[in-house]
């Protein structure tokens, strides 16, 4: 493990103890310090900051990507306190919208798919949907060095989560099809950017992006309802403040996404269709609030280097999960 892995476990292990307004200030500086470097991620986010507010000037995007970093920052920091929050902070800290249709489908002893963005503080919606909604499993990419991984894994996994980790020639999809078709299940899937080279390319700001075709080729295989989900940060105030424990909680939205099949269509049209139906919804939150859009990685085309996207552009590539 080299020496950045160790300080960045050191710290996770020391915030998960460490008083809470002491955790948030530490990410905060974090946070200004990152923006500050302008190093290739900060680089990389306003870059696609740029394709999600255009017309804004370079001042504008710096003060988009600051805001961004110090939420960025600040999901962190919550995900290494989640083992200590209680129920009812939980509770207090998320605010669900539109989440009735997926209850019903739950009810019905079915699954519900949740196609989600890197916004806001997913592990905490996460966290709170398995306790409140249903039985979540969802997809990790596995990260370097290993250790790293298995901490974010055993996080997850103590709250209650069903982790399957994204390795380099496993086939997740047929773990996500018995999940989906046991029934009862709740699946977020982490699509708004291509890690398997099989994914579908899309418009996304009027600009061509690649995103995982996971979500839409599993909504068709299986008939399991798709929805957006976003995720935002959102200032609490008050008592409801006080029962958090927190200035922040999140406002969690899921969004059905209604768009009608000809399934005399080849799968591979159909699944490019769905994604597209999805990603418009996505699009327009992100639009709406783009400092909690939290993608410091290449996702446009335009960005890839050419022999990736020569790879990404190949049939078999978009039959995948």
């Amino acid at each position: 493990m080299n020496l950045r892995s160790r300080v960045f476990l050191v710290g996770w292990h020391a915030a998960s103890r460490a008083p809470q307004d002491v955790v948030r200030a530490v990410m905060h500086v974090a946070a200004e310090a990152a923006w500050l470097a302008h190093g290739a991620g900060v680089r990389q986010l306003e870059a696609n900051l740029r394709r999600v507010v255009p017309g804004a000037d370079d001042r504008e995007i710096r003060r988009l990507s600051r805001e961004n970093m110090r939420r960025y920052l600040r999901y962190y920091g919550e995900t290494f306190m989640l083992g200590r929050m209680t129920p009812e902070q939980m509770l207090a800290r998320v605010r669900p919208i539109g989440d009735q249709g997926v209850r019903d489908v739950i009810d019905a002893e079915h699954s519900a798919l949740l196609a989600l963005g890197h916004q806001g503080n997913y592990d905490l919606a996460g966290a709170w949907a398995t306790v409140h909604v249903a039985p979540t499993t969802t997809v990790a990419e596995r990260l370097e060095p290993p250790e790293v991984f298995a901490e974010f894994v055993s996080l997850r996994e103590r709250n209650g989560l069903t982790i399957l980790p994204l390795d380099p020639g496993k086939d997740v999809f047929r773990d996500l099809l018995r999940a989906v078709k046991g029934g009862g299940a709740l699946v977020p899937l982490l699509a708004d950017r291509d890690l398997t080279e099989r994914g579908i390319e899309v418009d996304l700001f009027g600009h061509r992006a690649r995103v995982a075709a996971g979500p839409a080729a599993l909504a068709i295989s299986t008939g399991a309802p798709l929805f957006t989900t976003t995720v935002r940060h959102v200032r609490l105030r008050g008592a409801e403040r006080r029962a958090a424990g927190s200035r922040w909680g999140i406002v969690l939205s899921f969004l059905p996404v209604e768009v009608e099949l000809d399934r005399t269509l080849p799968r591979a049209q159909q699944v490019a269709r769905l994604t597209q139906a999805w990603v418009d919804l996505l699009a327009a939150d992100i639009a709406a609030h783009p400092t909690d859009w939290h993608m410091l990685q290449k996702v446009f085309v335009a960005d890839m280097d050419p022999e990736r996207a020569a790879r990404a552009t190949r049939p078999e590539a978009s039959s995948g999960g």
